[in-house]
């Protein structure tokens, strides 16, 4: 086991005889690259939960993805930091035509790109990277469109195909994009991570060179950091890149130990190991929060948990039996002996702190009497067999997914409902669940916008219910419901969309395509050498901006 290997932001010199296996990655990092590190230099340590998809956003769909990517890319725009106010980035400002559906970006000058050792950029960005950026998840007929995977998930679940008119070069730094309707969150869903910039030149060299996937393996971006060494199930090293347009990063060195284990995260961390961990146990939160060498930052998270019921598989497709489900499960139980204080009770599809929010719902009671009577009203008097998906990994509206299945179980029985608890490895799990073959499956959502039609279109719209990669894992299609959603798509006023928004919530309560179990607050251990840095509402993990005391 190393003794205090961080002092100071610095990471000092490691005696081999000394390493443990939680170690390895540090080591790793400082002896297998053949890159000098300066001894001086700054190095912030993340102990991340896990391994990236890939390290191209546009076709992810996870936080840890996104994580993992969001050092190397910037967007047009992007969210403040600590916030959801949109602000400017590699466009520097824009016009909105007054009908709402154009939108003309002057882009940025000067914006150099990364390099790798196969190739060095001879341009900076331009409107070329901007247009390619958005037919590689466009257009079917572009060489990129297929490349790492054709299932570019968010574009498609907010009907981006449909919504695009025409995305126009004018000038090397102007784009103008058309719309087919207006598009009340437009901008803001471009400062999703799907939206990230890739260099077209980049593409172009790799795609001749017959290895196109290498923009996604070996990616350059325009970021505040570049990719330098990454080890699946061991590390991720980054280095701040000096010539970032928006000023050098306050730190050197960018290290994300991928430390699956939250336990052995709060180890690692308390031993001076990483400097930041995310996902802490409730269990741990006790003595986290009395260690003197450790702050604790939180804030109500912008996220939910929920068990779906596959609408389109019996018995599922009879509200009668998702309502008896419903009224069947200890919501309390649950939130009690698993989110321990960490979490607080889901009555709708988006959380109390966002806009729109209707508190006048009431919750499905915990009735089993009941729920056994409406069951057998659907024509299931003796119960019924099913499945219940659980997650694999701990995510931050989901502390234990094995745990609640197994209470959700538990409660079932009662009813004469038996659920047999399955799980596949996440990336399995979650591939599986978008193509519809659970019946009920937990999974959960942090918002990536700050705007309600990311829980209530992204998740519950028809044209993500019919994708076979789309987020809508309850594949849900319900004209009352997308008639609202949609109508609020394009409305401007907020008033009047959250009047459309608290109708639609009416309506998902009546439906009830899920189980809303919990809203989890967002809980950051780090270590008290760590300056300024902000909690995000969307729960991803950013470390431009942020320092380390010396």
């Amino acid at each position: 086991m190393i003794q205090s290997p961080i002092r100071a932001g610095r990471l000092l010199p490691l005696k081999r005889a000394m390493l443990g296996a939680i170690a390895a990655p540090a080591l790793l990092v400082l002896t297998t690259l053949g890159v000098a590190t300066p001894v001086a230099a700054k190095t912030l340590v993340f102990c991340s939960e896990g391994s990236p998809e890939n390290f191209y956003p546009g076709i992810n769909t996870t936080g840890t993805s996104f994580d993992a990517n969001e050092p190397i890319y910037n967007r047009l725009v992007e969210f403040e930091r600590g916030g959801t106010k949109v602000v400017p980035s590699l466009a520097e400002k824009w016009e909105v035509s007054p009908d709402g559906k154009t939108y003309t970006f002057f882009l940025r000058k000067g914006v150099k790109w990364h390099n790798t050792r196969s190739f060095k950029p001879t341009r900076d960005f331009n409107a070329d990277d901007m247009v390619f950026a958005f037919e590689r998840q466009w257009k079917e007929d572009n060489p990129f469109f297929k490349v790492t995977s054709p299932n570019h998930s968010y574009f498609s679940d907010m009907g981006m195909p449909k919504l695009l008119q025409t995305v126009e070069k004018i000038d090397d730094y102007t784009v103008k994009i058309t719309l087919a309707n207006p598009e009340a969150p437009f901008l803001a869903n471009l400062a999703m991570p799907y939206a990230a910039i890739q260099s077209k030149e980049y593409a172009d060299a790799m795609l001749k060179a017959g290895t196109p996937e290498k923009i996604d393996q070996d990616p350059i971006g325009t970021g505040p950091f570049s990719l330098v060494q990454y080890q699946k199930d061991a590390v991720i090293r980054y280095k701040a890149f000096p010539a970032y347009w928006d000023g050098k990063a306050k730190i050197d060195d960018l290290i994300f130990a991928i430390t699956p284990d939250a336990s052995v995260r709060w180890a690692k961390l308390q031993k001076g190991e990483c400097h930041v961990m995310p996902y802490p146990n409730p269990a741990d939160l006790e003595a986290i929060r009395k260690d003197p060498a450790i702050k604790v930052l939180e804030q109500p998270g912008l996220n939910v948990g929920y068990l779906a019921f596959n609408t389109q598989k019996k018995p599922f497709d009879d509200v009668r039996v998702r309502k008896a489900i419903s009224m069947a499960i200890n919501k309390k139980a649950i939130i009690d002996g698993v989110y321990l204080g960490t979490g607080i009770a889901a009555k709708n599809p988006i959380p109390p702190t966002m806009w729109s929010y209707n508190d006048k719902i009431k919750d499905d009671v915990f009735d089993p009497v009941a729920a056994k009577k409406l069951l057998a009203a659907a024509g299931y008097p003796n119960g019924l067999t099913t499945d219940l998906w659980a997650m694999p990994v701990q995510r931050p509206y989901n502390p234990n997914a094995k745990r609640i299945a197994e209470l959700m179980q538990a409660d079932l029985a009662k009813i004469g409902v038996k659920a047999e608890i399955k799980s596949f490895e996440w990336g399995e799990y979650r591939k599986r669940m978008q193509a519809g073959e659970h019946q009920m499956g937990m999974l959960g959502w942090t918002g990536d916008n700050g705007d309600p039609d990311n829980f209530l279109y992204t998740l519950l719209g028809c044209a993500s219910a019919q994708s076979a990669s789309g987020s809508n894992i309850a594949k849900f299609c319900y004209k009352p419901y997308e008639d609202l959603v949609l109508k609020a798509k394009t409305v401007t006023n907020q008033a009047e969309r959250t009047k459309l928004y608290e109708q639609a919530q009416v309506i998902f309560k009546q439906q009830a395509p899920w189980y809303t179990i919990a809203h989890a607050v967002q809980i950051k251990p780090m270590r008290k050498e760590v300056i300024d840095f902000k909690l995000s509402p969307f729960g991803r993990h950013s470390f431009y901006g942020v320092d380390i005391k010396e």
